[in-house]
């Protein structure tokens, strides 16, 4: 599973996305401290709208980003845009009104809206035996799973010593290490490709995904993620504080047992990609989800409550991990900048969908 970390550009790559992983964990802790000194009781509905802002961001701005990527230098492209969102969390320790807080919220999402895509694009042409590509995909799906466990902990950690805004720097620190990290990093060409008109590069993932019968199924698994990552990132403080009269430490618990099966399959991903195919092993996962979250209305107790969401963290991971896979088998090399975008986008597009209905 670790072979991938032996190629140096991987191993850059690799390293600059924990740091810049574990940089937005801080700012979003801090976010949260922010948005509770603005508006006070009305924070949630600041984090709320923040929240939307970044789900809109997303869906509409990574075709263009795409598109814009394909007339730049990849490296310059991942570079500027890491010191866009470095520059950006600079700014949020000195906002005095929540409206500020939304336009930088904007700008950063707009900013990886286009690094998202572009990083995972230049993946597979870095690593291009399959193996090495699905062991790197199990990889960066760990990578976000132990941030997700580990950010809140070094945030905790840190508001012992300093107070929020430090937090921030951190964040900044984090995103100026990526791009020295990638701007160090030797990457391959781009593939030629036929020069098209700008809007039509625009558009040119999103009518792949419309044409091409796999990835149009792919959607398909996409939707089964939003829905069931929805009830477990919205529901979770429901159903345990309301629902099981248990406190905060029993919601961290919660969202570790869904963690811990994420990685679970993670780890088990590379080995069960080498005797079964793509298709059998997502179906698999999404399955799982929607029989994990058809037994919620059964849970009586922390105990099973923390159990299904390590089933539904197993079949999230499941679906979600060999998504790169079935993008690099299914656009040319040339286009998979643009695959990956649309498929940011349209993913995006369902967990707006699913964000409000889960509560």
């Amino acid at each position: 599973m670790l072979s991938p970390l032996r190629n140096p550009a991987f191993r850059h790559l690799f390293t600059a996305q924990i740091v810049a992983l574990v940089g937005t964990g801080l700012a979003t802790v801090a976010l949260g401290l922010l948005a509770w000194q603005l508006a006070g009781d009305n924070a949630g509905a600041v984090l709320g709208t923040a929240l939307a802002i970044k789900m809109v961001a997303y869906v509409t701005l990574a075709p263009l980003a795409a598109a814009i990527a394909e007339r730049l230098p990849r490296r310059a492209f991942l570079v500027t845009l890491d010191l866009i969102r470095a520059g950006v969390i600079g700014f949020l320790p000195f906002v005095t009104e929540v409206w500020q807080v939304y336009v930088l919220i904007f700008a950063l999402q707009a900013a990886s809206a286009g690094f998202t895509p572009a990083f995972q694009a230049v993946i597979p042409d870095i690593l291009k035996d399959e193996e090495d590509y699905t062991n790197a995909l199990s990889l960066l799906r760990l990578a976000e799973d132990m941030e997700q466990l580990a950010s809140p902990m070094l945030a905790a950690l840190l508001l012992t010593v300093v107070s929020f805004p430090v937090l921030f720097a951190g964040t900044v620190l984090g995103f100026v290490a990526s791009a020295i990290l990638v701007a160090t990093t030797t990457l391959p060409a781009r593939a030629r490709r036929d020069p098209e008109h700008f809007w039509a590069d625009v558009t040119k993932g999103i009518r792949i995904y419309a044409r091409t019968p796999r990835l149009r199924g792919l959607m398909v698994m996409e939707a089964a993620v939003a829905a069931a990552g929805a009830m477990v990132y919205v529901n979770t403080v429901v159903l345990v504080q309301a629902g099981l009269g248990l406190g905060e430490q029993a919601v961290a618990l919660t969202f570790a047992g869904f963690g811990a099966g994420s990685m679970l399959a993670a780890l088990l991903l590379p080995r069960m990609l080498t005797k079964l195919a793509d298709r059998p092993v997502m179906i698999g996962g999404a399955a799982l989800m929607v029989a994990g979250v058809a037994l919620v209305p059964l849970i009586g107790s922390l105990a099973t409550l923390i159990a299904l969401w390590a089933v539904i963290g197993f079949g999230f991971s499941l679906t979600q991990t060999p998504i790169g896979r079935i993008i690099n088998r299914s656009a040319r090399e040339a286009d998979r900048g643009a695959v990956f975008a649309a498929q940011f986008a349209l993913s995006h597009a369902c967990w707006l969908v699913t964000y409000p209905l889960a509560g």
